[in-house]
């Protein structure tokens, strides 16, 4: 999909759907081409997009590509000649870098119970430092809270921009397998203060803001899933997305099947909740709810 403005400005790339469960984004996208071409023309630049990156993993409702059991989003930068997903990966980035973007915004569904978020790489190549600021900013520019991920994901398509000196980031917005509405919003609403940033359209909303915390407001969190549990059985959550929690409070209590209580999570930090896991059986060593903190 794309919408060019005629006028020279900014490249702006959304992609979807690398996880064929994460249909969300799928609809972002339309919504905002939608938007566009019902008189919020383009001022200046053009808007490009993959809606669905993972086509055989949207027939299934798999997050993986069904046929080779690869996740696409563990297969950038590709490869021509590499396997399906390499393959299919390869072909998505090479287009993108030839249009040199501004930014590429990759849109992601989180846990079945999550608050939206925007989700920035780990800051730990020196080299990269220039463009992980760049990816900050337009990260605080979403309305979204912005949180800094743990994990580096060598073969992902933030983190391979990156590599390439094209700003990119994540955003998480809600369940995947459905349509939530609301997120939809957010997801569109955040996308178009990018686009504001950036004077591609006109401003005809009010400004987007999510209810962030007040002492989160302004600030860069890291992602953190502990306590992991350490049993099995049924978790009980006493805590919600969004919710502000203290260390040492309780946040969940795992139970046996006869009722017998297994486990007590308490807060390890102060933070606040992300999400909670998928599944409301635990196993040992799995992650239970995920939080953003100092």
């Amino acid at each position: 999909m794309s919408a060019d403005s005629g006028n020279p400005g900014p490249v702006v790339w959304l992609t979807a759907c690398s996880h064929g469960d994460e249909v969300g984004g799928v609809v972002i996208i339309q919504e905002i081409f939608k938007n566009i071409r019902r008189g919020r023309n383009l001022i200046k630049g053009a808007v490009f997009a993959f809606p669905l990156m993972n086509p055989i993993g949207f027939e299934t409702a798999s997050r993986h590509i069904t046929l080779s059991k690869e996740d696409l989003n563990r297969s950038f930068p590709g490869n021509n000649d590499g396997s399906l997903g390499e393959r299919i990966a390869d072909i998505i980035f090479t287009t993108i870098l030839k249009t040199n973007p501004r930014i590429v915004l990759d849109l992601h569904n989180d846990w079945i119970k999550s608050m939206p978020y925007a989700l920035i790489d780990p800051d730990r190549d020196p080299k990269l430092s220039d463009v992980n600021r760049t990816s900050e900013l337009f990260a605080s520019t979403t309305g979204l809270l912005v949180v800094r991920d743990t994990e580096e994901l060598h073969k992902s398509l933030c983190v391979c921009l990156h590599k390439h000196n094209i700003p990119a980031l994540t955003l998480e917005l809600g369940e995947p397998n459905i349509i939530n509405e609301k997120n939809v919003e957010y997801g569109v609403r955040s996308i178009e203060k990018i686009l504001l940033y950036l004077e591609m359209i006109k401003p005809v909303n009010e400004p987007f803001q999510y209810q962030i915390p007040e002492i989160y407001k302004g600030k860069i969190l890291k992602y953190f899933a502990k306590p992991q549990s350490t049993t099995s059985g049924i978790i009980r959550f006493l805590v919600k997305p969004g919710d502000i929690v203290r260390k040492d409070q309780t946040l969940a209590k795992i139970y046996n099947t006869f009722g017998r209580l297994q486990k007590t999570l308490t807060a390890l930090h102060d933070g606040i909740v992300l999400g909670h896991c998928d599944s409301c059986v635990a196993f040992p060593g799995m992650p239970v709810l995920a939080f953003g903190i100092e």
